[in-house]
C-alpha cells in the first residue's frame, strides 16, 4: 500500500517521479482532460492536487472527516466529485479548491456525465442513484443489481450507463430514462473495474475471478 503516488512513462515503464504529501494510503487518483492536473485522494482525508508535469502540489482540500475513496473530474475540467467512507460527497470547483456542495450518500463509485450535468453513485446497498450535479436534487434510483454495485462507466455519447457488482452481473442502463437495457453474465466474482472504448462500442471488465472480459456493445 502506497502514500505516495508515481508517475510512470507509458510507453518505457520507467518511473517519471513520486509525489509526497499524504500521510496515509492512497486510494484514489483522477486525471483531468487537459493532462495538467493529477487529483490525489487519502486514507489521511485529504485531496491532494497536483501539477502533473512538475509534481508541484497546488494545495489540498480538506473537507471529509474520513477516507476518501472515490474521485471523479467533470469532462470540461472545471468540476471535482469526491466521496468519502463517512457517506459524503463533496462538489469542489478543481480551479480554486472551492467546496460547492455536499451529498449526504451512502455510495460506493462515481462517475460524470460527459456533459457535466449528472452525477452517478453506485451504493453498497444495491443500487445506483442519478443526480443533478449543480443543485444536488436526486432525479433518479436504479434498482437491479442483487449485491452492491462496485464500478461504473458512460459512454463517451452520455446516453448508456455500466454498472459492475459484487452479484458477478454488468448492467447496461439508458442514463436519460434509468431503464434497464440489458445485463451481461459471464464473470464469476465481483466485477470490479470497467471500461468503455472512444466509439462507445466495446467495454472491458475486470474481476476477481482473475478474468478481463472483452464485450461488443452494440
Amino acid at each position: 500500500l502506497m502514500t505516495r503516488p508515481n508517475i510512470w512513462d507509458l510507453s518505457t515503464g520507467q518511473a517519471l517521479g513520486t509525489l509526497t504529501g499524504h500521510s496515509g494510503v492512497v486510494t484514489s487518483l483522477a486525471i483531468s482532460p487537459d493532462g495538467q492536473t493529477l487529483v490525489s485522494g487519502s486514507e489521511d482525508q485529504t485531496i491532494k492536487i497536483w501539477e502533473f508535469g512538475t509534481g508541484w502540489e497546488l494545495r489540498t482540500l480538506n473537507g471529509h472527516s474520513s477516507q476518501v475513496n472515490s474521485l471523479a473530474i467533470s469532462a470540461d475540467g472545471q468540476t471535482l466529485v469526491s466521496g468519502s467512507r463517512g457517506q459524503t460527497i463533496k462538489v469542489w470547483e478543481l480551479s480554486t479548491g472551492h467546496e460547492l456542495r455536499t451529498f449526504s450518500e451512502r455510495f460506493s463509485r462515481l462517475a460524470i456525465s460527459p456533459d457535466g450535468q449528472t452525477l452517478i453513485s453506485g451504493s453498497a446497498d444495491n443500487t445506483i442513484k442519478i443526480w443533478q450535479l449543480s443543485t444536488g436534487k436526486e432525479l433518479l434510483t436504479l434498482t437491479g443489481h442483487s449485491h452492491g454495485v462496485t464500478c461504473l462507466a458512460i459512454s463517451p455519447d452520455g446516453q448508456t450507463l455500466i454498472s459492475g457488482s459484487a452479484d458477478r452481473r454488468i448492467k447496461i442502463w439508458d442514463l436519460s430514462t434509468g431503464q434497464e437495457l440489458g445485463t451481461l453474465t459471464g464473470h464469476y466474482g465481483t466485477v470490479t473495474c470497467l471500461a468503455i472504448s472512444a466509439d462507445g462500442r466495446t467495454l472491458v471488465s475486470g474481476s476477481e475471478d482473475q478474468t478481463i472480459k472483452v464485450w461488443r456493445v452494440v
